[in-house]
């Protein structure tokens, strides 16, 4: 007997430069396939799924800015390429059989839904997979708030952040092999080391509504599926 999911609804947050690979730019279709395949097997299994993308493999807003755009100019850019990659996403998990839905903050109602929260629920608990594309809708808000929003606003169990790291470092450890792995951490520990996890609105968002968040390797295999299934792989982050 195949042993029940640990959790009923979770919200996966993308950073756009996962969707590249080994490119220097946009989307590399084996690692979007990759990642819609672990996706579906997930969602197949019972849990309830929502994702956020980001968009810095096309355009990040505060990159823009620091080469002149106007911020906010330069952040609506950035939330345009949020949902041209959660458009890819949602065509290569429905290519693999599975259904998807992209629903975006701001209006644009020839590619995709508007973000409506019940809406959003609605195609949740029908087991479709839904992707929120275009951050909050706002600018100077990060995708990391938004993923923190979109959880706490559908009632996920956890927020997972996918990451190229098996966790939390207290330095960069691509850069000091020594560098110490957290494997639980606070919400005021994360804020009060300033430890590169999430940036503090997301990280506050999650303490002020008790929303657990694990930070784990996306690139090894199987590891969404094992997460789900309750194995502590990666950084737990909590109010305790």
């Amino acid at each position: 007997m195949t042993q029940a999911p640990k959790y009923k609804r979770i919200l996966l947050k993308l950073s756009g430069e996962a969707l590249m690979g080994r490119e220097d730019y946009g989307i590399d279709p084996k690692v979007i396939g990759a990642l819609a395949e672990e996706i579906i097997e997930v969602s197949r299994s019972g849990v309830e799924v929502g994702i956020v993308i980001g968009g810095g493999n096309i355009f990040r807003g505060a990159g823009l800015a620091a080469s002149g755009i106007d911020r906010v100019t330069g952040d609506h850019m950035g939330m345009l390429a949020t949902v041209m990659n959660a458009l890819a996403m949602a065509d290569a998990i429905e290519k693999r059989g599975a259904y998807a839905r992209v629903l975006s903050a701001i209006q644009i109602h020839d590619v995709c839904e508007d973000y409506i929260r019940r809406r959003a629920i609605r195609h949740i608990e029908k087991g479709r997979i839904a992707l929120f594309a275009a951050g909050t809708g706002n600018p100077f808000f990060t995708t990391d708030s938004a993923a923190a929003l979109r959880a706490v606003e559908i009632g996920a169990d956890l927020l997972l952040k996918a990451t190229k790291v098996d966790g939390v470092y207290d330095a960069d450890p691509a850069k000091h092999p020594g560098a110490k792995r957290y494997e639980r951490l606070t919400y005021d520990e994360v804020i009060e080391r300033k430890l590169a996890v999430m940036d503090t609105a997301a990280i506050a968002l999650c303490r002020d509504h008790h929303m657990p968040l694990r930070i784990y390797n996306m690139v090894e295999p199987g590891n969404l599926g094992r997460l789900m299934h309750g194995e502590d792989i990666g950084t737990l982050v909590d109010a305790e």
